[in-house]
């Protein structure tokens, strides 16, 4: 390639205005380097292949030795539910699924097809990963869950790339092809066990006493470059040496110092991955095709969301699996190199294998918009059914009348509902915070899930027939906002609110004389169960 500078300064200025630009607007920078790499791919006519997608791929591989620096042997094998349980759970039933998704709608043969849907349930590690780290949620409970079966996913490769030979090859005898396989493998972890266990710590030593910053990361990136040259040569992948280098290093006490000096070299590699992903896209052939694309995306991301969080569902918590469903309902980086492989194999033909591409890029670009927002949508979900479901099965079943309605199960909603339940007057919390409700049905109180500023969820709880209403929310946006809507009904409805400094002055623009307004900065629940005491004595009486 001539004009190998030439491309790469182009391809670099194109990658940081674009950047720049959506970094404006909270766009994730995968989706600028993405569009670079076709800009670039345009205008010189490549097709991310060559000398450029070789250096890119070690992008994938710094990191997954990066987590494999996060998750040594103890720690993965901590995580064997997560791991080998959620992953092989979830690549056969997806794999099978969009096999037979693959013969019906692209029409190919059973081999192809074969490979092409485990491919399919490939999620994007380089994707996924990043995202989690960046905004810290590789720690939580959903986090966990979507890393192990990342990790199962990418060990599930090698036996993909086995399969390619042995489909692609119908003179090679398919047994001697799975011994030699399986005794690489055990030859290329032993060896590299050797290395870590023996010698990694002592080079280590040495390169530290020498007090050179420069001999410390070159060390490091020998390190790195080597496993992924032996895994390659045993014939796996580079990405699966780089992991198990980064498990064996784990174990030593400088791996948060290799993380911190790895980073840069990741994130750049990675980037110019992303790029040569956009170097593969051909245009013509996804105007032609492009209602076959939108139909495949939609069906591959909503059927691997459903496979995931149904059989999460049944052993964990309904928040988690939604979480960890969105999170890796994408195809992976991994299943692009497969598709790839198979058209250079003949395997598939160039239209069938531009589809799946593109396919999967369109679900690589979503990926971050979702991980950006999970939590809204996680809560939009749980809106949807358990606000409905849950309330009308709880009001159902108390059928409350002449009632006390309280908004919020904050510090004081608490408080009131301890005093309350000693006077044996019915009672309704409604509490928006889902960790909050399952607080309060822990303790046998009638806390549901609610989103009060919704007028069907008001009816659900039978506001009109209530006694009184109490607010004890303290935000100001949606105190205003309830008291406006409590105001609305033609029946006056006597409602208590508590507020602290000024914004009682605030309030009394839009409040009646239904509406008791106790100012304190130090109020105490007791007031508030007083208040409404004799609110409700007042209105039987």
């Amino acid at each position: 390639m001539d004009n190998f500078l030439e491309i790469f300064l182009i391809a670099a200025a194109i990658a940081i205005i674009l950047n720049v630009i959506l970094k404006k607007f909270e766009i994730p920078t995968i989706i600028g380097y993405i569009a670079a790499g076709e800009i670039i791919s345009e205008i010189y006519h490549l097709s991310g292949k060559g000398e450029i997608t070789h250096i890119a791929e070690f992008g994938i591989v710094f990191l997954m030795f990066t987590i494999g620096l996060e998750f040594s042997f103890k720690h993965l094998m901590a995580m064997k539910q997560e791991v080998f349980l959620n992953g092989s759970l979830q690549m056969l039933t997806c794999g099978f699924v969009f096999t037979l998704i693959t013969m019906g709608i692209l029409g190919l043969g059973d081999k192809s097809a074969t490979i092409a849907g485990f491919a399919l349930a490939l999620s994007s590690t380089a994707v996924v990963l990043k995202m989690l780290n960046d905004n810290g949620d590789i720690n939580e409970q959903y986090g966990r869950k979507a890393l192990g079966i990342l990790l199962f996913q990418d060990i599930a490769v090698i036996p993909l790339l086995l399969l390619v030979d042995i489909f692609s090859s119908n003179n090679q005898d398919i047994g001697q092809l799975l011994l030699t396989s399986l005794i690489s493998a055990i030859i290329l972890i032993a060896l590299l066990f050797f290395i870590g266990k023996y010698l990694v710590d002592r080079v280590f030593r040495l390169i530290i006493r020498a007090s050179s910053q420069e001999i410390f990361i070159a060390t490091i990136l020998f390190m790195v470059i080597g496993a992924s040259f032996l895994a390659n040569y045993f014939g796996f992948s580079y990405s699966l040496g780089a992991f198990i280098a980064g498990a064996l290093i784990a174990e030593t006490k400088y791996k948060h110092k290799i993380e911190a000096d790895l980073i840069p070299f990741r994130d750049l590699l990675l980037g110019l991955f992303f790029m040569t992903v956009g170097m593969q896209i051909q245009l013509d052939i996804i105007t032609e095709n492009w209602f076959l694309i939108c139909i495949l995306t939609l069906l591959i991301m909503s059927m691997k969301f459903g496979i995931i969080f149904g059989f999460l569902f049944l052993y964990t918590k309904k928040r988690v699996a939604l979480k960890t469903a969105f999170s890796i309902a994408q195809i992976g980086e991994f299943a692009l190199a497969i598709f790839s492989l198979l058209q250079a194999k003949g395997m598939l033909d160039i239209k069938t294998s531009q589809i799946l591409i593109v396919v999967s890029i369109i679900t690589m670009i979503i990926t971050p918009f979702i991980l950006n927002n999970i939590r809204k949508i996680a809560n939009v979900v749980e809106d949807m059914t358990l606000n409905k479901n849950t309330i009308q099965n709880n009001t159902q079943q108390y059928k409350l009348k002449n009632h006390l309605v309280i908004f919020g199960y904050g510090r004081l909603g608490q408080e009131m509902v301890q005093r309350i339940k000693n006077t044996g007057v019915p009672y309704l919390v409604l509490e928006s915070d889902l960790n909050l409700v399952e607080l309060g049905n822990s303790r046998g109180e009638n806390v549901i899930f609610a989103n009060a500023a919704q007028e069907e969820t008001l009816k659900i709880a039978n506001i009109e027939e209530c006694a009184v209403a109490v607010i004890t929310i303290t935000n100001e946006a949606k105190l205003e906002m309830l008291c406006q809507l409590l105001s609305s009904y033609p029946k006056p409805i006597d409602t208590i609110i508590h507020v602290s400094g000024n914004l009682e002055k605030m309030l009394f623009s839009s409040i009646d004389e239904n509406i008791r307004v106790i100012n304190s900065e130090k109020i105490l629940a007791r007031n508030l169960v007083q208040e409404a005491l004799e609110c409700r004595i007042h209105k039987n009486t």
